[in-house]
């Protein structure tokens, strides 16, 4: 059964996951605004449009392309569609593949399952990519996971798990980051934010909806710490 009141935490596995999230949550601050960082940003930036991408298609709609520029922005053209449920679904789907990302690090199953997605949906959105720096990205990133996939199966270098959780991390913060910077802090009237509060007969600005997008994506970055505790225990 599983521990849901994590009686006895931490164990070993529990403390190595705590403190794995911490590292490289300091990492990540530390290098925030360098370089370094950039691939992983535009990965979270691909996971945003490629949820819109998702959102429409399940709602039997047409998606029409898709770009991730290198200033960190994006979009996804769509035709048709539930709109409002594709508009919140970047920022809140991005939040929620951070959160499936940290789980699926803590087993090697699960690590290499997400790897093969992963990989997997990058293919697929180069064939829809419609700018060179997605494109870019898809084929460097496809290179990366199968290069970390490599050592994980035929060397002593067992980073798999490590990677996913890295990427789960990122993408858990930025995407908190993001809502902040894109919907909160400042007032865009072109942002998904915006174009659903317009959509939605409910008295809420796009600021409003950005301070409840933010505080569901919180959720998802505590539940993927608390869910990969109760994995682990």
């Amino acid at each position: 059964m599983p521990n849901w009141e994590l009686k006895n935490c931490c164990e070993r596995d529990q403390v190595s996951f705590l403190v794995t999230i911490a590292i490289f949550s300091v990492v990540i601050l530390a290098l925030w605004r360098t370089f370094i960082m950039t691939p992983f940003k535009l990965i979270t930036v691909f996971l945003h449009e490629a949820s819109h991408a998702i959102a429409c298609k399940l709602t039997c709609g047409q998606v029409e392309g898709m770009q991730v520029h290198a200033n960190e922005g994006g979009v996804t053209q769509t035709r048709g569609g539930v709109y409002w449920l594709i508009l919140p679904a970047g920022y809140l789907g991005s939040s929620f593949w951070g959160m499936a990302l940290v789980l699926a690090s803590t087993n090697l199953i699960t690590a290499r399952i997400a790897a093969g997605g992963l990989a997997v949906a990058l293919l697929i959105v180069l064939f829809i990519a419609q700018n060179w720096t997605l494109r870019g990205l898809c084929i460097g990133f496809i290179i990366f996971l199968a290069v970390v996939w490599v050592l994980q199966e035929k060397t002593t270098v067992r980073i798999l798990r490590y990677v996913i959780l890295f990427i789960g991390v990122m993408n858990s913060l930025f995407s908190v980051y993001d809502i902040y910077d894109d919907l909160i802090s400042r007032r865009v009237h072109t942002s998904d934010a915006e174009k659903f509060a317009e959509i939605c007969p409910c008295p809420c600005t796009g600021v409003g909806w950005g301070v409840i997008w933010g505080i569901i994506s919180f959720v998802f970055l505590s539940a993927s710490i608390y869910l990969g505790l109760v994995i682990l225990s």
